[in-house]
């Protein structure tokens, strides 16, 4: 499908706002110039203050008409260099060769108040030179999914990209159905991938490959220039340390019952942030086999096979490095960390859930215990880890034992759990849970709601939501509802890949 000419888009608002442009810096083999598609009469569907704040964008200009259209990809914004990268990916475990943005634009990088770099990037933004077959939009549904998840990540304290706002348009979208379009303004200190680095080894382009690895260690990983403990080679302690900050991420998807959906190579960031919402979900009964997109019937990215996907995107990694690295076995010693900060961090997570401070060896018996108690009934994972820090608390113990059958089993479980928070204050342990327990997650049936509300011009709920979900441990009086066990149509709820 042929690329069409991107339109001019000849005014520029003044946001005041300063900016620069690194990625674009680093030369035309990385990315195709070129401006969003304008989106057809688009009006506002959700806008997260926080994030505004954050970036110094004046409350009086997100408001504007020319805010507006700069985040509908209508006109330009003054200072930035709009561009859509290349990358490639392996796919559900299959070289799929090159990719690329293609449907996304990078503005550039937002220099914020505190003097930190942020990139934003318009999601939905029309056709780009990597579209391949696709239309470059993004549908409503999706998009407001991305908006919300992306702030209660952040706001679980999980490492994520951001989400700014989201711009709607009655323009048609064809997907399985006829649906309307819609552009998410993402935000992120970088959207560099894992593909990337697998795009410029596997062509051949070492130079490139060179250029990008120099580029996300001088902004990001500057100890690595140090090389200690790999001969001093600053690309082996690259890989090192995007594995222990993957291994750590993936510890905290699992601790908080988060399934990606599709951990392609492509969808992994350099960074270890959650990046690319599409069939995500939050567990609601605990399976650990539960897999979240419909477009995975094999399986792949179910939830307990997530840790060792990471390590073999981490791997995928280590491969296209390996031009720099130059020994194979320097390039397998900088994936060993992955082995051992996973476990570690998970453990530290679980044994938080538990309100436990100092490890100790039955700590992890008691986790998997429990978990496979659950398991075995599938036990609603947030409602019984929210509920057994209540009771901690001193709530009585009815509201967690029923939710099990096996009251025997469960009864066993709380004794040993008893046993080993002997000491502790209970006052002191549950406020420890609670900081980590949230009453609050995005699941899949109040998006739904809020997304069928918006599909009839109500955008009242996602706001609802967004606020919600930016205090995912507060108890938020007269929201209860939305902590509740999910109706049984939400099982029905199918999220794939198509958006």
């Amino acid at each position: 499908m042929p690329v069409q000419a991107p339109q001019d888009i000849p005014s520029q608002a003044d946001s005041g706002l300063h900016w620069r442009n690194r990625f674009a810096a680093l030369g035309p083999a990385f990315y195709t110039r070129l401006m969003p598609q304008p989106l057809p009469a688009p009006h506002w569907v959700a806008r997260s203050q926080a994030m505004a704040r954050e970036l110094g964008l004046a409350p009086e200009w997100l408001d504007s008409p020319a805010a507006l259209a700069v985040f509908s990809g209508n006109q330009g914004l003054a200072g930035s260099e709009p561009l859509a990268s290349v990358y490639s990916g392996h796919q559900f475990g299959v070289w799929a060769g090159q990719l690329g943005d293609g449907r996304a634009i990078l503005l550039g990088e937002l220099l914020t108040p505190d003097g930190r770099g942020l990139e934003l990037q318009l999601k939905g933004s029309g056709r780009t030179p990597y579209s391949r077959m696709g239309d470059g939009r993004a549908v409503l549904r999706s998009s407001i999914r991305e908006f919300l998840c992306s702030e209660a990540m952040h706001a679980l304290g999980i490492p994520s990209s951001r989400a700014l706002c989201v711009t709607g348009s009655p323009a048609p979208v064809r997907r399985e159905e006829i649906e309307t379009a819609a552009v998410v303004t993402r935000v992120a200190p970088s959207f560099i991938r894992f593909g990337h680095f697998e795009h410029f080894s596997y062509s051949g382009q070492h130079e490139q490959l060179r250029a990008l690895a120099d580029f996300v260690i001088d902004a990001f990983y500057p100890d690595c220039r140090a090389g200690s403990g790999f001969k001093g080679n600053a690309y082996a302690a690259l890989l090192e340390a995007v594995s222990a900050r993957t291994a750590a991420m993936v510890a905290q998807w699992q601790a908080v019952g988060f399934c990606h959906g599709v951990m392609n190579t492509d969808n992994m960031s350099i960074l270890g942030l959650t990046i690319d919402y599409g069939p995500f979900q939050f567990l609601d009964g605990f399976d650990p086999g539960h897999i979240c997109n419909h477009s995975d019937p094999q399986g792949r990215y179910a939830y307990h096979r997530q840790p060792n996907i990471a390590y073999w995107n981490l791997f995928c990694l280590g491969q296209a490095l390996l031009p720099l690295i130059e020994e194979q076995e320097l390039a397998l010693a900088a994936l060993e960390p992955y082995k051992a900060v996973f476990p570690r961090e998970l453990d530290a997570r679980m044994g938080a859930k538990l309100g436990l401070q100092d490890a100790a060896p039955q700590d992890r018996e008691l986790t998997e215990s429990i978990l496979q108690l659950m398991a075995k009934e599938r036990v609603d994972y947030t409602i019984f880890w929210r509920r057994l820090s209540r009771h901690v608390a001193g709530e009585p113990v009815d509201a967690v034992r029923d939710l099990f059958l096996d009251r025997a089993g469960f009864d066993d479980w709380l004794g040993r759990f008893r046993e080993r928070s002997t000491g502790l204050a209970s006052a002191e342990q549950s406020a420890r849970m609670l900081a980590v327990n949230p009453k609050y997650v995005l699941r899949n049936h109040l998006g739904e709601v809020a997304i069928r509300a918006a599909k009839l011009g109500d955008f009242s709920e996602v706001e609802r939501l967004l606020a919600l979900l930016e205090h995912p441990f507060d108890e938020q009086p007269g929201m209860d509802a939305y902590a509740g066990f999910p109706p049984d149509w939400a099982s029905s709820i199918a999220i794939s890949c198509s958006s």
